[in-house]
């Protein structure tokens, strides 16, 4: 799915800058991949019209490949769907990601969960039951890279800079092995691979999120990455290691037409509103119309980019306390302060928030660490981490004297509180970061993957912060 972001945005740019001859090597670069045949389920569209593009990740593996969480032996699974509209007629490309858990209608095998359909038909099956959603639906083409292809991509691109929100570790066998500590830094190959794939302690929703971040990485990175000296390695890796329905020459050209007019466009998210079952994602008809409404319409959603409910009154209570305010808590991040100082990290001063939503609590330790770059320079940094309540609920506050972060490049808008100056990043609307500098060091604050702080909240955090 990476893959095929990346070589949609290379080839738009190599395209603007060398011509036809950029474009036969694109051309020739899907017309190698591993044909699928799609004829009578996908809609062709007309030459300057909108494209949906399904973009999927499986892991390609043998026939008698045996599933350690259950221990089946069966045909790969589709692990990631997104929808990508491209629409020249609008502002932005919109990303809707789709629950692999979601409960759905298979044609001709009843009621499964949507990443069945793979397993049971391709990725043909996959998209009759992904129409099968809404009748608007209209799928143009599909996309599907493997596991391989994602990590030799991201390498090939020389890693991605990513904020890491709280540490992820797992080296049982049930899922796949990840030792990632929380703050910003770059992530390669198989880390990145774990990072988007993580399941341990995630739901559908968390896990959504956290790979268009990711998405929403690359994007606003690749242009400094001079991305043009390495399009021959991505269109190799994309041939190799991508399926697609894409063969014909013309049909190429009119998607490239559109990934040239949309690769400077921003990303409009669509959240998927769902509700996490025991086993499966749920949602309404109603709640689907709405969603695809405003992924056709190219629309970002507003808000949260999920809520997950609280079980219990007591629980249900507490919920409700943090969605309203904040309260006065200064000790614990001191605390934390002290031992980022106590340990010697060159990252002066040391901030820390005294104001933290209701109830919640600090994970563990400072990570004190050292940034490395792609040029090889390290730079000091530290990571508080916080968390809200529930799965994928963590925020925190960064510091290092890593002050061109690209995560930090065109901020928003720029606000002044109590005579200070903050720099607003934010994502639909909900602010995702608030960023400021001090001395020779720079530092933020960051929202949750779900974005479930409020604009109010994240304002008063950052405004909140002191220093040792």
């Amino acid at each position: 799915m990476i893959g095929a972001l990346i070589i949609i945005a290379s080839s738009a740019t190599a395209t603007a800058v060398a011509g036809w001859h950029e474009v036969d090597k694109v051309i020739a670069a899907f017309q190698h991949t591993k044909h699928i045949n799609l004829r009578g389920v996908i809609t062709e569209a007309d030459a300057g019209k909108p494209q949906t593009i399904l973009l999927m990740g499986s892991d390609k593996r043998s026939k008698n490949a045996v599933d350690v969480r259950s221990g089946a032996i069966g045909p790969p699974l589709s692990d990631t769907m997104i929808l990508m509209r491209l629409d020249p007629s609008k502002r932005a490309t919109a990303l809707l990601s789709l629950p692999r858990d979601l409960k759905v209608e298979i044609p001709g095998h009843g009621t499964d969960k949507l990443n069945q359909a793979y397993s049971l038909g391709g990725a043909r099956l996959t998209v009759r039951t992904i129409r099968g959603l809404d009748p608007r639906l209209k799928i143009n083409h599909v996309i599907n890279v493997d596991f391989h292809g994602f990590s030799k991509a991201v390498n090939a691109l020389g890693c991605i800079y990513v904020d890491v929100d709280r540490r992820y570790y797992n080296q049982t066998d049930a899922y796949s092995k990840i030792d990632i500590q929380a703050g910003y830094q770059r992530l390669c190959g198989q880390d990145a691979l774990a990072y988007v794939r993580y399941r341990h302690e995630d739901n559908d929703l968390v896990r959504a999120t956290r790979q268009q971040d990711f998405l929403r990485d690359i994007k606003a990175q690749v242009g400094a990455f001079g991305l043009l000296d390495k399009r021959n390695k991505l269109l190799h890796i994309f041939s190799a290691y991508t399926s697609s329905d894409l063969n014909s020459r013309s049909g190429i050209l009119r998607l490239l037409k559109l990934a040239i007019y949309s690769a400077s466009k921003p990303i409009q998210e669509v959240h998927f509103r769902a509700r996490i079952g025991p086993s499966y994602v749920y949602a309404r008809p109603s709640v689907v119309r709405k969603v695809v409404t405003r992924f056709l319409g190219v629309k970002g959603s507003a808000g949260p980019r999920g809520v997950l409910r609280a079980k219990g009154k007591e629980a249900r209570r507490r919920q409700r306390r943090q969605d309203t305010g904040l309260e006065y808590a200064p000790a614990p991040f001191r605390e934390q302060a002290l031992e980022a100082v106590n340990d010697k990290v060159r990252v002066f001063p040391v901030w820390y928030p005294t104001k933290r939503v209701q109830g919640s609590q600090t994970i563990g330790p400072p990570n004190i660490y050292k940034l490395r770059t792609r040029d090889g320079h390290h730079y000091a940094a530290y990571r508080i981490v916080i968390k809200k309540g529930f799965v994928g609920e963590y925020y925190g506050l960064q510091g290092t004297t890593f002050k061109d972060a690209p995560l930090l490049d065109q901020p928003h808008t720029t606000r002044t509180i109590h005579g200070r100056k903050f720099d607003i990043y934010p994502d639909g609307s909900r602010i995702r970061l608030v960023a400021w500098k001090s001395g020779r060091s720079v530092y933020w604050i960051s929202n949750t993957l779900l974005q479930t702080l409020s604009n109010k909240q994240m304002l008063a955090i950052a405004a909140s912060t002191r220093h040792l």
